[in-house]
């Protein structure tokens, strides 16, 4: 009988051996069967479709785990961490408050103690403006360079100083070179702002930013207050220097302790570990799992690391931008102080004499402190406004809108036909009201416009410009200019600041640091194609 070759039943093979059958399991041509593949063939198999697996999930891995400095200021959010630092940027903003509104008080006093002459007087006032542009000159770049941090302690440790020093002054000329250098401390302030808004979340920052601002007019409302309890009961001013000079003292004290390096500033640096250590104890600050927040992996997305010199501003995407926050600084300083010192004239003059106190042998002013004071007040609600409609009206139209309301309160002060003390006492309160919320607006969009590596340095030259508005309106103002001139040059300055900030971007709701091209306007005032970075 012939021999019948015998093949494997595909059903039982499967059954019996869960390995799939393959042609090499199939015999040859004269019927012979290859052993099936052994566990070690398997594995070799199937490791590089594993590897290639692992490797995507890895790639997305780390592409989830690497983030903007943006999203990771967001995923910290907003709490204990930013009140701190709120406290502390807020103390040196009631410094700078008190140091400049007190000059309103001192030079008016100093003139009658030491004979000075209106000029005189009036240098009394500009010489901390003076001080400040320099200190705005050299301060700010240095804020882009060795850090935020280091910079807002070494103005607040200045201001604090010199403020101190001030009562030390035995003359004139004396009195300046202090006054001058509590103004070099004033130009770093602009650092603690930009601290407090790198480290806010995008979604109410403006609101955040505002808070600020009810330290400044904490400041301004002690002035009048400290003034009436010395220079009203006949102490002598240099008492009223040394409280005036406190807050700053406790704003370098909080910094030290509570304000850490800018994360943003850092990132820029490419100090990206750095940067990681400070958002993950921010986290926890917040009461947030800091390993949750950022866990192991993180890694931020490089940012452009740029030179952080005042040319950097002329370059073509900064010329155009620059020049326009200049003009509206320049107007905001000399509009804001400018309405401060008329406010002071108006009701100095209102007070009508002067009394005489035996301990010092000299004639001290009187003032009308309740309508001083009542004006101050008034910035409450310049920022309770603006704290309300920030992030509802957006920031350019509103800003336009209280300059020139503003240089029209600062226009009818002046007139010399008002003369009822009721009337008066309003008007001044409607103008602190106007110049404080265009002022705050002013501050949070230069703070937004102006990207990460440039935000200091550009915030800074802003501020140098307005310390020359700051430094030019004491000699109109407490010179021999009438009122009614006063009031005139003020509109025309006012709506100098309106004609700026008409051609600003608008940055409601948009990311703090890098931004989009902004659009620029046609002169018919439509829209045209973004340009890189600049407007025209």
């Amino acid at each position: 009988s012939c021999s019948i070759p015998r093949f494997h039943d595909s059903t039982s093979s499967t059954t019996s051996n869960p390995t799939p059958m393959t042609t090499s399991s199939i015999g040859n041509g004269n019927g012979s069967l290859h052993d099936p593949p052994s566990a070690a063939d398997e594995l070799k198999d199937a490791l590089p479709r594993y590897n290639a697996i692992n490797e995507s999930d890895a790639t997305d891995s780390s592409a989830n785990n690497l983030i903007s400095i943006d999203d990771a200021i967001d995923r910290i959010d907003h709490g204990t961490f930013q009140t701190r630092i709120l406290i502390s940027a807020g103390l040196s903003f009631a410094a700078d408050a008190m140091e400049v509104t007190l000059l309103s008080f001192l030079s008016a006093v100093l003139k009658s103690k030491w004979d000075l002459t209106r000029n005189e007087s009036a240098t009394v006032t500009s010489s901390v403006f003076a001080g400040a542009m320099l200190g705005t000159l050299i301060l700010g770049p240095l804020g882009d360079v060795w850090g935020r941090r280091p910079v807002f302690l070494v103005g607040a440790v200045m201001i604090s100083f010199f403020g101190f020093g001030t009562v030390l002054a035995w003359g004139y000329y004396s009195l300046l070179a202090m006054r001058f250098m509590v103004g070099f401390g004033i130009g770093g302030l602009t650092v603690p702002f930009d601290i407090y808004a790198e480290f806010l979340p995008t979604d109410h920052r403006g609101q955040h930013l505002m808070a600020i601002w009810y330290f400044w007019t904490g400041g301004s409302l002690l002035v009048p207050a400290l003034a009436y309890f010395t220079f009203g009961y006949g102490r002598s001013w240099q008492i009223f220097v040394l409280l005036c000079a406190m807050p700053c003292l406790l704003s370098a004290i909080a910094g030290y302790f509570f304000v850490p390096e800018s994360p943003r500033w850092l990132v820029s640096r490419h100090r990206y570990d750095e940067a990681l250590d400070i958002l993950r104890n921010a986290a926890t600050v917040n009461g947030k799992d800091p390993h949750k927040v950022f866990p192991p992996g993180t890694h931020f997305k490089p940012e452009p690391d740029e030179g952080s010199s005042f040319s950097e501003l002329f370059k073509p995407e900064w010329r155009n931008l620059t020049l326009l926050l200049w003009g509206v600084w320049f107007g905001f300083s000399f509009a804001y102080y400018g309405t401060i010192l008329a406010i002071t004239r108006v009701f100095e003059d209102d007070a009508g004499g002067t009394e005489m106190y035996d301990d010092d042998s000299y004639d001290i002013p009187t003032f009308n402190f309740q309508a001083i004071f009542i004006s101050c007040t008034a910035e409450l609600v310049g920022i309770t406004v603006i704290l309300l409609t920030v992030d509802k009206l957006g920031r350019i139209s509103t800003q336009a809108a209280f300059y020139a309301l503003g240089g029209l309160c600062v226009y009818m002060l002046c007139r010399p036909s008002i003369d009822s003390d009721g009337t008066l006492t309003f008007i001044s309160f409607c103008a602190r009201i106007c110049e404080m919320a265009a002022s705050c607006l002013t501050w949070v969009t230069t703070a937004e416009v102006l990207s990460t590596e440039i935000r200091t340095t550009g915030h800074s030259a802003a501020n140098a410009v307005a310390r020359i508005g700051g430094f030019l309106c004491p000699y109109l103002v407490e010179g021999k200019t009438t009122l009614a001139t006063v009031g005139m040059v003020m509109v025309v300055v006012h709506a100098f600041a309106v004609a700026c900030v008409a051609f600003l971007p608008e940055t409601k709701g948009k990311s703090l640091g890098f931004h989009e091209p902004p659009r620029r306007l046609s002169s018919r005032g439509h829209e045209q194609m973004p340009i890189k970075n600049v407007i025209m």
